[in-house]
This record gives C-alpha cells, structure tokens and sequence, in this order.
C-alpha cells in the first residue's frame, strides 16, 4: 500500500467530517463523519473498502473521543502508520492566513482571536486540532483556511461602504468563504480545457444549504458573495442573504424582536426554509412544485435562481473574459431544475442548456451541460477534502501549486 496518504479533518459545531486521501491522486481509502456530538443521539458512520458502518456510541460522545474512535478504527484496519500528516479544514483564517499553514501555538492562538469572525466555526476547528495532537503527537498537522483562496480579492471588492475605520481597527470587511471548493472546480474545467488555470476566467456557484458565488480572474478569486460571515450575499437554505439593512431596525424597533431573535432568524429561519414554508432541503421543495404544485415552493424556487443569476450577471463586471458558469455543492451538482432555471435567465450572456446533458448531470458526476452553440456551463462534483490533502501534502513537500 502506497504509505503517503493524509488524513483530513473538518469539525463543526456538533460534528466531526473525517478522509484519508492520497494526496496526488485524490484516492479516498476511508471516509466518515460523527454527528450530533455531545448529545444521546450521537453517532459515527465510516466507509472503508466499499463497506459501511453506523455505530451508536456512548454519551457524553465529542470531538476528541470521535477522533479517539477513529484512531482505534484505524489501527483495527492498520491504517495508521499510511498516515503522513493531518490536514484540518479552518472557516476563517481572517487577512492574516493566505496559504495552507503548519500549525504551531501561534497559528492556534489565531485561530482562537479569529473566533470573533466565525464564532461558530473556529472553536470548533480549534478543538479538532487540538484532538487531533493528542491523538497523533509525531505527526505534522497543517491548516487549510475556507477564506485563503479569496485574499486576493481587490480593495474595491472587500471594503463595504461604511467608515473604513471599522475596516482598520476592527478587521471589518468581506473575507468570503467556501474557497476551498471554488479553487478546486475551477483547476478541474481548467484541465478540461487543457488551459493553466492562471489563464482561465470563470463565475463558480457553489449552492448547497450554504451558497456562494465567485468571480475567477486568470485563476485567482476577485470578488465573492459571501462577506464577513457567511450571512451575506444569494439567498441559502436557511439565510437570507442580502435584505436591507434597515428591516433589521424595523424588526426590534416597531415588531419588538430581540438582537437575539433577528440573529436567529436571517440565520436559521429564512431563505428556502423561510419562503417556502415548507423546509430548507432544495428535494423537498422541488417536489412540492412538480408533483402538488405548490405555489409557496414554486416562489421560493424562482426567488432562489433569480438572485443567483443576479449574482452571476453582476460578477461579469470583475472579468474581462468569461470562459464558462460552474456548478458545484450539493444543489447545484444534482438539481438539473435549479441549473436550467439560472441559465435560462441568463441567455443575454448567451447560456443555453443542453437539456439531455442538464438532466443526467448528477450524483458525482462532471461535465459540460451547455449546448455547442452556447458560453459554457459545466457541473462539476467539488472535493474540498482532496484540496486539504494536496495542499497539506504540497506545503510538506515544498511545492508551490496553490
């Protein structure tokens, strides 16, 4: 067995997303995640050699004792000594990270003070790697931030239009976010097309629970949807994306909602769930607009791909060229439906979907979805975590691809 592969970590709040890649090839030798962490009903699931396991385990179950199951499960299946390094997923790396990162107490005491940025994503990702030491003391572990891909965005694209003190003194400004899947589908159309991806211009739509859409300039992000949290931008699963500012007032001013209960509702109560009704899960309400025509699901579809092909259309301004649209996230990759709507709104820019193509374009697959005569629009099947494993594999190794 090829003795190089990285395990990959990505903790959130009450979960624990686990691979062990080989970083050159993007072979995927065990996959897994532990959810509802911290709770009677946590769980832990693995796939190993096309065989899959779900086991209950016991409460009170977090992230260091998932990390120490899997550790133990490795070792069962004498994967642990094909372990190189540890590469761990980090939401926000701020203005301070741009590139994948080894790190040491300084990186994690960052990590920590960036908390104040993504205080729901960095604790976690802390408490990972600090599991992750303890459980593997010999081994490198390397941080690969969501929002490094997209610091090379412009002063003008990054800075909003309030006093630019609270820029300077406060880090206020649009980081973006999901830059790991935008940078992977875009090296992927660019070999598709035989180009360096430094000579390649795209607009990336990730659409998933969480949506973001990036303009690609000669291969290097220039502007992006999501801002500061990934609050801002096209509406998402339970997010609002972008509303006005002054609804905010209107809420706690004249409708008596606390800060807490606006937080809470742009973040977890809005969006897909909120103008449909119905839920947050892009199949539920797709169903409820084909099958019982529901007019609530049809409006929070429309609304959806409308602000998506705004964006599209927008982020034409940050490009001089344009070779093609790219779908990827778990919507965007199977939702022939949502792709269609977009490109059809489109056609001024001169997208036309080729339908066959469009409607077998799903579960994992990667491909042209665009007819001969059209801009192309390809879907591609993001794998943020073989982006991990390379970049932790590059920095090791001192190359320089990212």
């Amino acid at each position: 067995m090829n003795n190089n592969f990285i395990l990959v970590l990505n903790c959130g709040s009450s979960s624990l997303k686990f691979s062990l890649i080989n970083p050159e090839t993007g072979t995927t030798l065990l996959l897994g995640l532990a959810e509802r962490l911290l709770s009677e009903q946590a769980m832990i699931k693995i796939k190993h050699d096309g065989k899959k396991e779900q086991c209950p385990v016991p409460s009170p179950f977090d992230h260091e004792s998932a990390i120490l199951y899997l550790v133990a499960h490795l070792k069962k299946l004498t994967l642990v000594d094909c372990i190189t390094a540890v590469g761990h997923r980090v939401v926000h790396g701020g203005e301070v990270y741009c590139q994948p990162t080894l790190i040491d107490d300084d990186v994690k005491t960052a990590i920590k003070n960036l908390a104040r940025l993504a205080p729901l994503h960095n604790p976690a990702n802390l408490t990972g790697i600090i599991a992750a030491e303890t459980a593997f003391p010999t081994l490198p572990q390397v941080a690969i931030f969501d929002t490094a891909f997209h610091q090379t965005m412009p002063e003008k694209a990054y800075i909003y239009g309030i006093p630019y003190r609270l820029y300077t003194q406060h880090g206020i400004r649009r980081y973006g976010f999901h830059g790991t899947s935008h940078y992977f589908v875009a090296k992927q159309v660019a070999k598709m097309l035989n180009k360096p991806l430094a000579q390649c211009s795209f607009i990336s739509a990730h659409l998933g629970n969480g949506c973001s859409v990036t303009a690609i300039k000669d291969g290097k992000s220039v502007d992006t949807s999501l801002g500061m949290t990934p609050q801002e931008g096209i509406m998402m699963g339970t997010r609002s994306g972008d509303v006005d500012p002054g609804i905010i007032f209107h809420l706690i001013n004249q409708l008596n909602y606390s800060v807490d209960d606006v937080e809470n509702m742009l973040n977890k109560q809005s969006g897909l769930l909120g103008v449909s009704g119905i839920s947050n899960d892009c199949r539920t309400i797709e169903t409820a607009y084909t099958e019982d025509h529901n007019q609530q699901a049809k409006l929070a579809l429309e609304v959806f791909c409308y602000r998506i092909a705004k964006a599209i259309a927008s982020y034409t301004a940050s490009l001089i060229t344009l070779d093609g649209i790219i779908f990827t996230g778990g919507i965007g990759e199977n939702s022939d439906l949502i792709r269609d709507k977009i490109l059809a709104q489109l056609s001024l820019l001169n997208f036309k979907t080729d339908k066959a193509a469009n409607l077998a374009m799903r579960f994992g697959q990667s491909g042209l979805i665009s007819t001969p005569d059209s801009r192309s629009a390809w879907v591609i099947a993001t794998n943020e975590e073989w982006v991990i494993a390379e970049q932790t594999f590059q920095l090791l190794n001192q190359q320089q691809d990212f």
